[in-house]
């Protein structure tokens, strides 16, 4: 299993994504690009995107809003769908949001689909 955001875990990410097809997501999701900046322990940043409910390695341009966080928080929020954590980071200053505010409302609201939950289900078991 590849180690969480290595360039490894980005290729089978690619991999599962497109195994999985159409994701059937609402469009609150599916017309959401979101810029993530994740910090990890070597000083170093990884930036990824959620667009289309899909995870992609790099930023993307159409993005409205970035969020910044550590590793941990991203793999409880967006893998694990944990709003709980994804709120209380937030109140914390874990998260930190620059851009369009309101496209985190779209997150709040918004369910996954079954299929969306599935790939990340996937993801997370192929996540060392």
């Amino acid at each position: 299993m590849p180690a969480f955001l290595t360039e490894e875990w980005f290729s089978k990410v690619d991999e599962l994504t497109a195994q999985a097809g159409d994701l059937n997501l609402p469009p609150a999701l599916a017309n959401l690009t979101i810029n993530l900046i994740v910090s990890d322990s070597a000083s170093e940043n990884t930036a990824l995107s959620l667009a289309g409910g899909k995870i992609k390695k790099g930023l993307a341009d159409s993005a409205k809003t970035t969020l910044r966080m550590d590793a941990e928080t991203l793999r409880k929020v967006f893998l694990e769908f944990d709003m709980t954590a994804a709120m209380q980071a937030f109140m914390t200053g874990k998260i930190k949001v620059e851009g369009d505010m309101l496209q985190l409302m779209a997150l709040q609201t918004a369910k996954p689909s079954s299929e969306q939950k599935a790939l990340y289900k996937e993801v997370l078991q192929q996540t060392a």
